[in-house]
């Protein structure tokens, strides 16, 4: 159930900041999204490396992306040199904006006509490079949410607003890359990538104003770092990993980005070789689905309020599940849309909870730690999240050779076209809807339970 909170007692959280703050989340969550989504396509297809050599390049990413994460949140989730003048976490943001979108743009220039083994090391490289200071920005930025929006009230809000921006914003994006890609031309990918770089680069300007910290902030973290002792990463992982609800939290996310990379994944295999149509087409569903989850947000937003984050999660988690479904037996552009404008009005329930779900359990983790420990926390939870990847590497690999994918042809196999479906449709749904039901029983920061936290956090100095 949502509580009743005291709003009078701080200042709540502009509107423009929380607008700021969404395009920190439009710049995580496109590339963390979509960004990569068809990377895999990319050096299997248009590069045509064999599946197996793609396979063992995205595995190794992926782990190193697993293991860099929560170890660079803890090193950097620490007062600086610059801290009482910049902040704690809005500096880290400054820094790491430019490598992040340089070594993404590299990624898709592989050199052409090179031997196997230097296409394979520019993919390990570069998306390498990439994710270690991606991890970084996305540590802060994640982890500043929790601190900039303390209140239920601002959190629900603050990702509502957000929610709204990336919807729009992500669909402008998703429209613009089915212009722009063009299959068999691996030149339209380096293109996509530079006018992706720079609209991203353009969002940077907008979002450093909104994760600037105050004064009041500055002083909150260097007093919390004085008062407490400083702990060691294995024992902040340690009190983490004990926190039921921030384990519960974790494993739901880490399905949801499971699931969603997997189908992300597909669909352009799925309109390639399943419906056989141009890439242009996915501006079809992707136009009505965000119209769709605007239209639903509202819904969602006075659904939470009235039940709060722990029902509203759950409820849209679940049947987020069953929607992947209907994908198994689509069979044209017309019906892929029906069912995804389906999904998207369950979806964006889901994603409104997110930050708000993931925020409560940073502030009980923190209660337990005695300081804000927010950066070391998102490093832990991307440590896990980056098992899609990784899980990705390992089903599209297996799936497509126990399938007989041939990269090389036009049209694929019955067999062939299952496969894209299993991938994108079968084992997320299983995965949702298994971990909806855990989620919705295990899952009990709510009411007398988050305002005792409320209060501890107070008490501790660790509120806003």
């Amino acid at each position: 159930m949502a509580i009743e909170e005291d709003l009078d007692s701080w200042k709540i959280s502009s509107t423009k900041t929380m607008i700021s703050y969404g395009f920190g989340y439009i710049f995580v969550n496109w590339l963390l999204s979509y960004g990569l989504a068809n990377v895999y396509y990319f050096y299997q297809v248009e590069m045509g490396l064999n599946v197996i050599y793609v396979g063992i390049a995205y595995a190794i990413f992926a782990v190193w992306n697993m293991v860099n994460d929560p170890l660079l949140g803890y090193f950097t989730d620490k007062p600086m040199k610059w801290t009482k003048k910049w902040g704690l976490r809005a500096p880290w943001v400054y820094i790491t904006t430019i490598p992040v979108l340089l070594f993404f743009w590299l990624i898709w220039l592989p050199p052409v006509g090179g031997s196997v083994i230097v296409i394979v090391l520019w993919f390990i490289i570069f998306t390498c490079l990439h994710d270690t200071f991606f991890s970084i920005y996305n540590d802060h930025v994640y982890g500043g949410f929790t601190n900039q929006f303390p209140s239920e009230y601002e959190r629900r809000r603050a990702f509502a607003i957000a929610t709204i921006l990336m919807f729009i914003v992500l669909t402008f994006m998703s429209i613009m890359s089915s212009v722009l890609i063009v299959y068999g031309n691996p030149a339209s990918f380096v293109m996509w990538a530079t006018f992706m770089v720079i609209l991203l680069a353009i969002f940077s300007i907008i979002i450093f104003p909104g994760v600037r910290e105050s004064e009041e902030l500055k002083q909150m973290f260097l007093t919390a770092y004085e008062k407490a002792d400083e702990t060691s990463f294995f024992n902040n992982l340690k009190i983490a990993l004990k926190t039921k609800n921030f384990r519960v939290s974790l494993a739901g996310y880490t399905i949801t980005l499971t699931a969603t990379t997997l189908f992300g994944g597909s669909l352009i295999y799925m309109f390639r070789y399943v419906y056989g149509i141009p890439f242009t087409m996915t501006a079809i569903p992707a136009l009505f689905g965000v119209v769709a989850s605007l239209c639903m947000i509202p819904f969602w937003s006075n659904y939470a309020r009235k039940h709060g984050f722990k029902k509203t999660y759950a409820t849209a988690y679940i049947i987020h599940g069953f929607c992947f479904l209907p994908f198994l037996f689509t069979f044209d552009i017309i019906t892929h849309t029906i069912f995804y404008i389906i999904y998207n009005m369950v979806y964006i329930g889901e994603v409104t909870m997110l930050m708000p779900v993931a925020s409560d359990t940073y502030d009980e983790v923190s209660s337990n730690v005695g300081r804000r420990v927010d950066a070391s926390l998102v490093g832990i939870r991307t440590f896990f999240f980056r098992v899609a990847l990784l899980i990705q590497a390992i089903v599209f690999t297996v799936v497509f050779l126990l399938t007989g994918f041939n990269a090389a042809a036009e049209t694929q196999s019955p067999s062939a076209q299952l496969g894209i479906r299993i991938n994108g449709a079968l084992i997320p749904a299983i995965l949702m809807i298994t971990m909806g039901f855990i989620f919705r029983k295990y899952y009990t920061l709510e009411g007398e339970e988050k305002m005792a936290l409320v209060m501890k956090l107070k008490d501790l100095g660790l509120y806003r």
